[in-house]
């Protein structure tokens, strides 16, 4: 089970509150290759200017980034299926299928929701709707129509689709049932709440319950958010508090992953120097931890290989020189 580690910048610039972490894109670009460079694998791209803005942000990190995964903050209703379908499939093909899809839920309040009643159910329903509507624009051979509770398409087609075509990745999360059963059928990552051990778990085998329905209990892989250190700007972003020097944070790290977690999404270090250090200290130990279990239980299949994982500890190494 290889572990993997996401950049989740803070909603605001460390330098100034009141500036965005991609405001200004030369001094992202040169945190990007570090983020890169450093040991992380994604960055989830959030800005609070919204859908579009995230957009262009993505496709210049896209163009910035060589190995990066840009995990992409969108909602259902800002844009039409049809016109996201075709701008995502772009933004994949430009980033050479290094982009996924982080799925989350907003109020019904936008222009196409028309009279219906706004609630939690409805919010889900239409997200259910949006991705069938996406995942079958990717993959259609020929245009279609579709009348549904929330969208109206006539003659759905993308000539052009992306890498992975329908099968690009989708992060969820949420808690209530309702939600648990739209990620059940749609979502390869469930992003898990912040919570003890045992309410992880547990949250960790109602999600598998609800794939089981849709055949898809072993399709999906779980990533939890974390602050590693107490952040000077406040991030919106909840996540597990972990505090320590970085071996004590990589090891109290280590329980989440008997749990099965192959994802560390980790929240709130914007900083050259925290990113650093991020990379070079707690994710370095680690991965070296992870690899020494390895060697003493060797199980096929559950870490890179030897050369993979090599590669990648030179290539940090030679970062951390710098």
């Amino acid at each position: 089970m290889p572990i993997e580690f996401t950049h989740v910048p803070g909603k605001t610039h460390p330098a100034d509150s009141t500036l965005p972490f991609f405001y200004d894109f030369a001094e992202t670009a040169t945190k990007l290759a570090l983020i890169e460079d450093i040991g992380f694998q994604k960055i989830v791209v959030d800005d609070p200017a919204g859908l579009l803005t995230n957009m262009d942000i993505a496709a210049r990190a896209l163009d910035r980034t060589s190995s990066l995964e840009v995990v992409l903050t969108h909602w259902a209703g800002v844009i039409e299926p049809t016109v996201a379908a075709r701008q995502l499939a772009g933004l994949d093909a430009k980033g050479g299928g290094r982009l996924s899809l982080r799925m989350l839920s907003e109020p019904l309040n936008d222009d196409d929701a028309e009279a219906r009643p706004v609630g939690h159910t409805l919010i889900w329903q239409r997200i259910d709707e949006y991705l069938v509507l996406l995942k079958r624009l990717w993959s259609n051979n020929r245009p279609f129509d579709h009348e549904g509770a929330f969208y109206s398409v006539k003659g759905g087609y993308v000539p052009r689709k992306g890498p992975h075509g329908a099968d690009m990745t989708i992060r969820m999360g949420g808690q209530s049932g309702t939600a648990l059963r739209v990620a059940g059928r749609h979502a390869d990552v469930f992003e898990l709440a912040p919570g003890s051990l045992d309410e992880i778990r547990q949250l960790m085998e109602r999600v598998r319950s609800a794939a089981a329905e849709h055949g898809r209990a072993g399709k999906l892989r779980f990533a939890l958010p974390v602050r590693v250190r107490p952040a000077d700007n406040a991030a919106c972003q909840k996540a597990v508090e972990i505090a320590g020097p970085p071996a004590q944070i990589a090891l109290s790290l280590f329980p989440y992953t008997a749990l099965g977690i192959e994802e560390f999404m980790v929240v709130g270090i914007d900083r050259p120097r925290e990113i650093a250090t991020a990379g070079c200290e707690t994710i370095a130990l680690m991965r070296n931890s992870l690899a020494r279990r390895e060697a003493d239980v060797p199980q096929p299949g559950a870490f890179a290989s030897r050369p993979i994982r090599e590669a990648r500890a030179g290539g940090i190494a030679a970062t951390c020189r710098r």
